[in-house]
């Protein structure tokens, strides 16, 4: 008959308390002498024991080599014991010993005990016997061999006293695993302890005394000192008796101070029958502390998911939806109130709402897609959407199973590298159709971008410029070309001027074909330098043209000046001395002159004072063209000069038969020189008096305007086309022979120089048939 485990764990304790109590009576009489020569009797006694007990001990050592009764040999049908395990198959002196198989079996069991400590146990038929043996083995205790052997115990079942011999070998079992028990329970990390009936404390381990400071488990128990304090008004035995009144072991978690410091235990308290009631602790505070940090870091990473602008989110194991960012709900079009939902069903929910390609065989790809959860590796994928969007899928498997969904919308972006790629290749089309040449250094010197014309522009092959070259490796190059081959240090320092100091410069080269460029470094944004080539060989020559030109107008204009300073001087002073002869010879100085002489003395003056307005004219005219024409400004009060202008012609129109109507206001006065003032505006009455037949009206019309002082002329007489108005305003022209060619007189050209020598403008409007309307604008 066998025991259960259940039997034999209270047979053991049975067995431990009787230890504890006798310990604890050895330790109040206080007797070691005597308790030591009651040790010695029992450790006589207990060999004794079992040299008469029914189950016959067998030391197996880690060599093979067993020591044990000679009753063994009888019973395995041998008729001696061997001195090893293997020889117990009975190969030796003609006994039957153990079959092959079930030497084997023992002979493993017995390996693992020595190798695992852990126990076994099997039944032994020997071959040809009606012997039935059971054998218990286990790790001996380090005081019976050291050496780490294995002790067994073979009972014999076939003697009627089959039942006692099991009683004692389970007793002395239930001994060693008391002895083990009691040396596991000292070796535990965890406190652990062992209470009676009534609650009370029996039995505690190291790690319980560490955990109260006590440094003897005698004191503590007979202080009944607890590790565990009072929880909603009752104590740790009464939690323990009440786990064992209702037989089902009790777990909590509760606060004790250990080492001075609060910590989380997790408290199990397990009934053992009528014996007591065991219990244990494990130290959970880092386990706490680890959860509290994983809940703090899952908040944490989530408040951080929601900041990104990549959509992220994670299933379980379960493959369900476990946490979702904003921008992947968004991106996926999710209610806010989905759950744990599938992975299947997102993708289901997520076609419906337009977030997944057109696919043709959309349970199929589901499917496909579902397999991410056993990748070994990342998938990433690209998903064009039907509304335009592109989305960027990497999905991550995690080792528990589970998986990491990234969703990246790549739609502007691929919009922006569209757009690089179009303005990358317009730039190149761009520099390529330049007049310039370009080219675009890097700070460190090499050549990155340039232009058709870049090696044209130097005279440089095309091959010259493969495998961007640095600026010294391309001066190297330039610098035979240049009519002047120092110059190309020059062109060194544009180009790390425009990389490097950020500074634009520029200059001239000339090479030896004669070509004239024109270099200039300028600093980009990016850090770059751009360097531009312009040949200017031809606006060069043009330049040298128009400065030998300019210099040739410069002569000519001083030689003019020169001229009309001249001419006013010959010019008047023949008119002047033909004008005073003129006027002797009628004062009769010479003598009485006929009647017929008067006329022709009074012609000759009529001419001289003529052609005197018509050298005037001329020269005014000339030196207002060459910018020379002096004048002598004055305040005007512009109504009496204007006034006084119209009086000096009373008599011209009064005898053409002509009306005058002169308007204008007190207030309008004038910066001008009187004389040329009054000489242009007389010029545009003396063209209107001559253009107006008789019965004609003459308008006269002076106003303050905000930007200036406004003078009308104005006539209803027969007026000009539009090519009479351009010949009249361009006055005397060269002909095609290179003679002046008188077109409209000189009046209009020079009443608008003398205007515009006062800052002011002239505006004629004439039409055929209507007259002429003559606008001076006077600052």
């Amino acid at each position: 008959m066998q025991f259960t485990p259940t039997a034999l764990a209270l047979i053991g304790l049975v067995l431990a308390a009787w230890v504890a109590g006798a310990a604890w009576l050895m330790i109040a009489a206080g007797a070691r002498a005597r308790a030591a020569e009651a040790s010695r009797k029992a450790a006589r006694r207990m060999a004794r024991m079992i040299d008469e007990a029914p189950a016959i001990p067998l030391l197996v050592r880690a060599d093979g080599k067993i020591e044990g009764s000679e009753r063994l040999a009888g019973w395995l049908g041998l008729p001696k014991l061997p001195q090893y395990l293997s020889e117990l198959g009975g190969s030796q002196g003609g006994g039957k010993g153990l079959s092959a198989e079930q030497l084997a079996t023992l002979t493993d069991n017995v390996v693992r005990a020595q190798k695992t400590a852990a126990p076994f146990r099997m039944a032994l038929t020997p071959p040809g016997s009606r012997r039935s043996l059971a054998v218990r083995g286990s790790l001996a205790d380090p005081q019976v061999s050291p050496g780490g052997a294995a002790l067994l115990w073979v009972f014999d079942f076939s003697e009627s006293e089959n039942e006692l011999t099991k009683l004692r070998a389970e007793a002395s079992r239930a001994r060693s695993d008391f002895a083990a028990l009691v040396g596991l329970i000292e070796a535990a990390p965890m406190p652990m302890w062992f209470r009676g009936p009534d609650g009370r404390l029996k039995l505690v381990n190291r790690a319980y005394l560490a955990a109260v400071g006590r440094d003897s488990a005698e004191a503590a128990v007979a202080d009944q000192v607890e590790l565990m304090e009072s929880v909603d008004g009752l104590t740790a035995a009464e939690v323990a008796i009440q786990a064992a009144q209702q037989k089902t072991p009790v777990e909590r978690i509760v606060a004790a101070t250990i080492d001075g410091a609060r910590r989380s235990l997790r408290v199990s308290d397990l009934p053992l029958g009528d014996e007591g009631i065991a219990g244990y602790a494990v130290d959970i505070e880092e386990m706490e502390e680890q959860a509290r940090s994983f809940r703090a870091f899952r908040e944490a990473q989530r408040q951080m998911l929601d900041q990104l602008s990549v959509g992220v989110a994670q299933f379980g194991p379960d493959r369900r939806l476990q946490s979702a960012n904003q921008p992947f709900r968004r991106a996926f079009s999710l209610r806010q109130g989905a759950g744990e939902i599938e992975f299947e069903r997102f993708l289901r929910e997520s076609r419906e709402a337009g977030r997944t390609p057109e696919v043709r065989d959309f349970p199929a790809w589901r499917a496909e897609r579902s397999e991410w959860f056993l990748a070994d590796a990342p998938v990433e994928e690209a998903w064009p959407l039907s509304n335009g969007t592109h989305l960027r899928i990497v999905a991550q498997p995690m080792p528990d199973g589970g998986l990491v969904l990234i969703a990246e919308d790549r739609t502007e972006s691929l919009a922006l590298s569209a757009n690089r790629d179009t303005l990358l290749r317009t730039r190149t089309a761009t520099f390529d159709s330049l007049f310039e040449a370009l080219a675009i250094f890097a700070p460190d010197g090499h050549m990155q971008l340039w232009n058709r014309r870049f090696a044209a522009a130097w005279g440089l092959a095309e091959d010259d410029l493969d495998g961007h070259p640095t600026a010294d490796e391309l001066l190297a190059k330039v610098g035979p070309l240049l009519a002047k081959p120092k110059q190309a240090k020059a062109i060194g320092e544009i180009v790390r001027g425009a990389t490097l100091d950020r500074k634009q410069t520029g200059g001239r080269v000339l090479l030896g074909d004669g070509r004239t460029l024109e270099i200039a470094g300028v600093p980009l944004p990016d850090g770059n330098g751009l360097l531009t080539i312009l040949d200017i060989t031809d606006s060069q020559m043009a330049e040298d043209a128009l400065r030998e030109r300019a210099e040739a107008l410069e002569a000519a204009d001083e030689l003019k000046t020169r001229f009309l300073a001249n001419m006013s001087y010959e010019f008047r002073v023949p008119l002047t001395s033909i004008g005073g002869f003129a006027e002797l010879l009628e004062a009769g100085v010479a003598g009485e002159l006929t009647e017929q002489g008067q006329e022709y003395v009074a012609a000759i003056l009529e001419s001289v004072r003529k052609l005197t307005d018509q050298v005037e004219n001329v020269l005014d005219l000339s030196q207002s063209e060459a910018g020379l024409l002096p004048l002598a400004t004055e305040r005007l009060d512009l109504l009496p000069f204007v006034t006084q202008v119209v009086r000096d012609r009373e008599a011209a129109i009064v005898a053409a038969g002509l009306a005058l109507d002169l308007r204008g206001g007190g207030a309008a006065k004038v910066e001008a020189d009187p004389r040329q003032l009054g000489r242009a505006i007389g010029q545009l009455l003396d063209n209107a008096i001559a253009a107006t037949p008789e019965g004609g009206k003459l308008l006269v019309d002076l106003s303050r305007r905000n930007d200036g002082v406004r003078i009308v002329v104005s006539d209803n007489g027969r007026g000009m086309t539009k090519d009479e108005l351009r010949r009249a305003l361009e006055g005397l022209t060269t002909g095609p022979d290179g003679r002046p060619e008188r077109r409209q007189g000189l009046g209009i050209p020079l009443a608008r120089q003398l205007v515009e020598a006062h800052g002011g403008t002239l505006d004629i409007v004439s039409r055929r048939g209507e007259g002429t309307f003559a606008t001076i604008w006077l600052p």
